[in-house]
């Protein structure tokens, strides 16, 4: 099996990791708001307004989860309520690609090493691209 070798570039740190998720929520949050509230001022404030808001989010995390070891059918959590959570920890895991700090699912683990070099030790780091 031919594993891709990490990059010469060391994994981030908290700081920069922290700005990386937070951009990618506010990326999902705000155009969300902003079309809840078209629709509030088109057609008033229901359900198609709150359908509105989980659409853009919903498909985010829809797209973003099979990288960060989570299911697209996660998405559906926007409906109950734990989406915005979910979708909190699935951008701190995207801004640490392509090393990961977090186990690897059952089905990703025949595509995953773990790193066992000292500045890396760790870490797992996964060969190839997510489905």
């Amino acid at each position: 099996m031919a594993v891709d070798p990490p990059g010469s570039s060391s994994p981030l740190g908290r700081v920069p990791r922290m700005v990386i998720a937070a951009l990618l929520v506010l990326g999902v949050a705000v155009p969300a708001l902003m079309i809840r509230e078209l629709i509030k001022a088109r057609m008033g404030d229901g359900p198609l307004a709150d359908i509105g808001f989980i659409a853009v989010p919903a498909a985010a995390t829809a797209w973003f989860a099979p990288r960060a070891s989570y299911r697209r059918r996660d998405a559906l959590l926007w409906l109950v309520g734990p989406g915005l959570y979910i979708f909190a920890v699935i951008a701190w895991r995207l801004a640490f690609l392509p090393y990961r700090d977090w186990k690897p699912r059952p089905d990703e683990a025949s595509r995953v090493r773990w790193l066992r070099d000292p500045q890396h030790a760790g870490l797992w780091y996964l060969a190839g691209r997510a489905k």
